[in-house]
This record gives C-alpha cells, structure tokens and sequence, in this order.
C-alpha cells in the first residue's frame, strides 16, 4: 500500500513538472522552441475589406524573413501564420480558434478589422495568449482591466476623429460638415471623436454603411440634399471608393477628409481605375512614413526588404504599415530576453519605451494599451499623397489637440531592433 501511494505522489509530480503552462522555468510554452517562434493573425486576404489590407500580412512576413536571415531573434525564427477570414465576424472566430488550439500559436498579431477581432477578445483572453498590436482602432483593445493580454497599434478612431475635426474647424470654418462612418465601434468611436470637437449640432448629417452592401448611394443622396461641404469618411479603402465615385457620379464633390484605415492613395487610385482623379486634394490623415518619401530611412529599408523578401509587391502605406508592425513585434521579443514565455512577452511590452519609423508617440504601459497617440495630415496632388504640417497628439477623453514635435529615430545600421 505505501509503495502504491509513493508512485501515486510520483506520478502526481512528474505531470505537475510536465505541464503545459508557459509560466515556470522550464515549462514549455506553446509556439516557442528553441528555433522558432510561431505567431498567428487573420487578415482579409478576400471580401469586401481585402483591398489593399491583403497586402499587409505579406510585408510583415517579408520583415520577419528578413530578419530571420540574419539570425532571427535569440537564435530562433519568426513564423507567421496567416489565415483568411474575409472580413466576416464568424470566420474570425473559425480561424483564431484554429491559430490556438490547432496551431498552438505563441501569439496572435495584427489580427485585423473592429467587427471582426471584437469577437475572439474573449476567446483569447481565457486562453491566456497574447493578442498584439491589433489593426483597428477601436478604443476595445485598451482595456487592460479586462483584457490584460490586448494591445492596439493604430491611433484609436476618437483621437483621430478629435484630429480631422480640428483640422476641420481651423481650416472650413462655416463649412456644413458631414459624417460616414462603418456601422460598428470604428463610425461610432470616429464620429464620437468629430463630435467631441464640433459637437452633436456640428455634424449637419450622419450616415452610416454595413460592409455587406456596397450600395452607398442612399448615403450620398443624403449628403447631396443636406447640403454637406465637408464629408469626414470612416471608411475601409473599398468603402471610400465607392463613396467617391457614387458621389461624383451624382455631380457631388465635397470636400473629403478620411481616416487612415481607408485613405491610402495607391489603394484607392487601384480601385477607381480611371477615375483616380477625383482623389485631387483629398486630405487624410497618417502616423507612419509616406510611401513617395523616398529619402525617409525607413521607407528605403522597407523597400529593399519588399524588393528582396516580398516578390517586388506593391509598395505602398499597407505594405509600410504591414513591415512596421514587424518591427515593434522584434523589439518586443528582444526586451522579452531569451527565456520567452508569454508572460516575459506581455512584461514587455508594458514597459514600454518603443520606437519606430511612427510620427506619433506610442503608448504602451501597464494602464495603457492603446498603441499610437497621433497623426499627420496628408494630402494628395496629382498622383502623390504628402504630408503637410506639423504632427498631433491627443487622448480619447476631452484633453486638447496639440503639436507633436519629436521626430521618429532612423532605423539601426542593419534594419534590426537591438536587444
């Protein structure tokens, strides 16, 4: 009897030491061995929300293998698993349960889109995986409280709707200005912003669109008959296309602002085809380098990295955003140090102190999870789209819009974070 109940202790303990938890020494951690680091996202390789943001996994990855053929991080390389969800909510959820419990992925990141990535936070959340630098603005992911293991990466769409409605009130003052926004926490923290400056009565007409009708022309006639001089568009790229060219097709031309989900030029002049024209003088607003900024350090490493590690794709902001998301997950793995768990992953990244080729200040600490804190305004002549102006910062809440003056570092010598 003694000698059965001493196996049953050893036993006992023997499965105690060969746990699957990532949080003791030795432990093994899922993803992680000691040659590689596999991480996952969902992207919209297909469906309405495809254009353009399909090219971002891509040039992340392309980052990843560029640094993976210098060494990788600690001796291990970068895998990243992509899986398409075409931009509806309930294909999300398929994916991201694949990524964790078939994949046994080490993170996920960059997973794309509001309506989408809302829906796995709990999921992600009880299954204790890190969920980084998601690619939407919603103010969802800085809930460190409730979702400690959620950072953003984009300016959440309150501080920008705060920036485009100051811009708006400087410069059309007097204007009838006008709202698009998509029919979740992305138009609804937008217009919360706009509204935050300008007010409810500030806003002369307020529409919004579902991604699953791409007739927006009910929303046009409601601008054109409410008189609107100035439209501000919370609007995926495809979204801002096809209100652009709805509107001039009814001889409507106001003046457009656009958030930076969808405002990307070469995106949107791909889509109108021979209609790109109509994008003269529209003005949006951006936080990483300008893909015609051909002197800017980071956009030359971004594009020998696209020229050698991703097939020559196109070279635009979703391939500069798709490489720059790469960028802070190294850092993040190098101040994680060589013992990396998910634990030492998430310390990480709260500390903080990160740089990059951003134009505003990333905010990443144990209360804050929103990621960046500002923009530049952006304009686009002929077939270029610059920047203009000083920088922005702002909060969520009601603090003002102000300057931001420090510039972005240029990157290290080899294109690589240190340790």
């Amino acid at each position: 009897m003694r000698k059965a109940v001493l196996s049953l202790a050893l036993l006992l303990v023997v499965a105690g030491c060969s746990s699957g938890s990532d949080s003791g020494s030795g432990a093994s951690v899922p993803g992680v061995s000691d040659s590689e680091i596999v991480v996952g996202t969902h992207m919209p390789l297909t469906g309405p929300a495809s254009a353009g943001y399909s090219q971002i996994a891509p040039a992340t990855k392309a980052y990843f293998d560029y640094v993976n053929a210098a060494g990788g991080v600690n001796g291990r390389k970068i895998t990243l698993k992509v899986k398409d969800d075409g931009y509806n909510p309930a294909n999300t959820q398929q994916v991201v349960r694949e990524l964790v419990l078939q994949d046994k992925v080490f993170a996920i990141l960059n997973g794309l889109g509001t309506p989408t990535h809302t829906g796995v936070l709990d999921f992600l959340n009880s299954q204790r995986v890190p969920d980084l630098f998601v690619a939407s603005g919603s103010r969802s992911w800085d809930q460190p409280a409730k979702y400690p293991g959620t950072f953003g990466f984009n300016p959440d769409y309150t501080v920008e709707g705060k920036i485009l409605a100051t811009y708006a009130q400087k410069n059309f003052a007097g204007k009838k200005l006008c709202f698009l926004g998509q029919d979740d926490d992305f138009g609804r923290d937008s217009l919360l912003g706009v509204t935050g400056v300008v007010g409810d009565a500030g806003v002369t007409v307020k529409q919004t669109y579902t991604t699953s009708v791409t007739n927006v022309g009910p929303q046009v006639d409601a601008f054109k008959a409410g008189g609107c001089e100035v439209v501000v568009l919370a609007t995926v790229p495809g979204f801002t296309a096809l209100t652009i060219g709805a509107a001039a097709r009814q001889g409507f031309r106001p003046q457009w602002l656009v958030s930076n989900v969808g405002g990307d030029y070469n995106t949107l002049a791909k889509s109108l085809g021979d209609a790109k024209p109509l994008l003269e003088g529209l003005v949006g607003a951006n936080y990483l380098p300008a893909a015609s900024a051909a002197s800017d350090p980071w956009v030359q490493l971004f594009q020998k990295i696209n020229t050698q590690y991703n097939a020559g794709a196109p070279f635009d902001g979703n391939t500069i955003y798709g490489m720059s998301v790469g960028y802070l997950f190294v850092q993040v793995l190098q101040a994680a140090g060589k013992d990396l768990t998910r634990e030492s992953l998430l310390d990480a990244v709260q500390k903080g102190g990160f740089t990059g080729p951003g134009l505003a200040p990333l905010r990443f600490s144990k209360d804050d999870h929103s990621g960046y804190g500002g923009l530049r305004m952006t304009r686009v002549t002929g077939t270029t789209q610059d920047y203009f102006g000083p920088a922005y910062e702002t909060d969520s809440e009601s603090g003002p819009v102000t300057e931001y003056q420090v510039a972005p570092p240029a990157p290290p010598a080899n294109g690589i974070p240190a340790a």
